[in-house]
């Protein structure tokens, strides 16, 4: 029998995401993070914890913002709509990993979080 070989991710920049895309792999910095939401005690007597914050990363392509939950403070990502614009987010099946430094610098003024998308249905007829 033969042995299947481990398809390797490929990597995609920020300036290529679009909404509604998904099975997202990234190599991004963190520009700024804050808190939005923590629910729960740590120990755990109000049910389980849940933290939400929204990050800041990007490449030398541009920036968007991430969703962190819990201890993703990504692979697998996937593109999320918030009120018109695109959040870089990882469900239960990605996750984060931290790397060496990235050797690039992040083009600041390209965030696609501040682009507003509009849902357009087209009926062919």
């Amino acid at each position: 029998m033969a042995e299947q070989k481990k398809k390797q991710p490929v990597f995609i920049k920020v300036d290529q995401l679009r909404p509604g895309a998904k099975g997202l792999n990234l190599t991004v910095k963190v520009v700024s993070s804050k808190a939005i939401m923590q629910r729960g005690r740590a120990d755990g007597t109000q049910g389980r914890q849940m933290r939400l914050a929204e990050c800041l990363v990007g490449d030398e392509t541009g920036m968007i913002i991430f969703t962190a939950r819990n201890d993703q403070v990504l692979q697998k990502a996937k593109i999320d709509m918030f009120k018109g614009s695109m959040r870089l987010a990882v469900d239960r099946w990605g996750r984060v990993e931290v790397t060496e430094p990235a050797g690039f610098s992040v083009k600041e003024d390209g965030n696609l979080s501040l682009i507003e998308f509009e849902v357009v249905n087209i009926i062919e007829g």
